[in-house]
Protein backbone atom coordinates (compact mmCIF):
# COMPACT_ATOMS: atom_id res chain seq x y z
CA UNK A 1 0.00 0.00 0.00
CA UNK A 2 1.16 3.19 -1.23
CA UNK A 3 0.75 6.41 1.75
CA UNK A 4 1.30 10.16 1.18
CA UNK A 5 2.30 12.81 3.77
CA UNK A 6 2.66 16.31 2.92
CA UNK A 7 5.87 18.37 3.15
CA UNK A 8 5.99 21.98 4.28
CA UNK A 9 8.33 23.77 6.10
CA UNK A 10 9.34 27.51 5.30
CA UNK A 11 9.85 27.52 1.85
CA UNK A 12 9.57 23.60 0.97
CA UNK A 13 6.55 22.10 -0.17
CA UNK A 14 6.59 18.29 -1.39
CA UNK A 15 4.75 15.06 -0.23
CA UNK A 16 6.57 12.13 0.80
CA UNK A 17 5.61 8.51 -0.73
CA UNK A 18 6.22 5.41 1.34
CA UNK A 19 5.95 2.21 -0.58
CA UNK A 20 4.75 -0.71 1.83
CA UNK A 21 5.30 -3.23 -0.29
CA UNK A 22 7.67 -4.16 -3.64
CA UNK A 23 5.05 -3.33 -6.62
CA UNK A 24 3.63 -0.70 -5.02
CA UNK A 25 2.61 2.58 -7.62
CA UNK A 26 2.60 6.04 -7.66
CA UNK A 27 0.53 6.18 -10.94
CA UNK A 28 1.53 8.01 -14.02
CA UNK A 29 1.26 11.61 -13.57
CA UNK A 30 2.33 14.84 -14.89
CA UNK A 31 3.53 18.50 -13.71
CA UNK A 32 3.38 21.92 -15.00
CA UNK A 33 6.25 24.54 -14.43
CA UNK A 34 4.56 25.50 -10.72
CA UNK A 35 4.48 22.12 -9.50
CA UNK A 36 7.21 19.68 -11.27
CA UNK A 37 9.63 18.16 -8.60
CA UNK A 38 12.55 16.40 -8.10
CA UNK A 39 12.50 12.94 -6.39
CA UNK A 40 15.04 11.97 -3.64
CA UNK A 41 15.05 8.23 -2.76
CA UNK A 42 15.14 8.15 0.71
CA UNK A 43 15.16 4.39 1.54
CA UNK A 44 14.92 1.64 -0.70
CA UNK A 45 14.96 1.52 -4.63
CA UNK A 46 12.03 2.43 -7.11
CA UNK A 47 12.02 2.31 -10.75
CA UNK A 48 11.43 5.07 -12.30
CA UNK A 49 9.62 4.86 -16.12
CA UNK A 50 8.14 7.56 -18.31
CA UNK A 51 6.89 7.27 -22.08
CA UNK A 52 10.58 7.76 -23.53
CA UNK A 53 12.43 6.35 -20.96
CA UNK A 54 13.52 3.95 -17.40
CA UNK A 55 15.90 3.54 -14.82
CA UNK A 56 16.24 2.49 -11.62
CA UNK A 57 17.25 4.56 -8.68
CA UNK A 58 18.43 3.52 -5.09
CA UNK A 59 18.85 4.91 -1.77
CA UNK A 60 20.28 8.36 -1.87
CA UNK A 61 19.81 9.29 -5.78
CA UNK A 62 18.25 12.60 -7.16
CA UNK A 63 15.79 12.51 -9.95
CA UNK A 64 15.56 15.85 -11.60
CA UNK A 65 12.29 15.88 -13.44
CA UNK A 66 11.05 18.51 -16.29
CA UNK A 67 7.84 19.98 -16.92
CA UNK A 68 5.55 18.45 -19.32
CA UNK A 69 7.13 15.14 -18.95
CA UNK A 70 4.81 12.00 -17.33
CA UNK A 71 6.32 9.61 -15.06
CA UNK A 72 5.49 6.85 -12.89
CA UNK A 73 7.20 5.03 -9.74
CA UNK A 74 7.68 1.11 -8.62
CA UNK A 75 9.18 0.09 -5.48
CA UNK A 76 11.35 -2.52 -5.94
CA UNK A 77 11.85 -3.01 -2.52
CA UNK A 78 9.77 -3.36 0.69
CA UNK A 79 9.32 -0.59 2.45
CA UNK A 80 10.79 2.08 0.18
CA UNK A 81 10.52 5.75 0.75
CA UNK A 82 10.53 9.43 -1.99
CA UNK A 83 10.85 12.39 -1.60
CA UNK A 84 9.18 15.03 -3.96
CA UNK A 85 10.69 18.81 -3.54
CA UNK A 86 8.57 21.11 -5.74
CA UNK A 87 10.73 23.19 -7.85
CA UNK A 88 10.28 27.25 -7.21
CA UNK A 89 12.87 28.26 -10.13
CA UNK A 90 14.18 30.94 -8.48
CA UNK A 91 10.83 32.51 -6.97
CA UNK A 92 9.21 33.01 -10.30
CA UNK A 93 7.20 31.09 -12.12
CA UNK A 94 9.20 30.98 -15.56
CA UNK A 95 12.78 30.33 -15.07
CA UNK A 96 13.79 30.58 -19.16
CA UNK A 97 13.94 33.87 -19.11
CA UNK A 98 17.50 35.44 -18.84
CA UNK A 99 18.14 37.04 -15.78
CA UNK A 100 18.46 40.71 -15.88
CA UNK A 101 22.29 42.63 -14.87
Amino acid sequence: MLSRKPLKTGDIDGSIYDFEKVGDVLEKHNHNLSTVHITIVARGKIKAYSHDWALEASAGQILDFRPGEPHEFMALEDNTRIVNITKKFGGYSDDTQPAEA
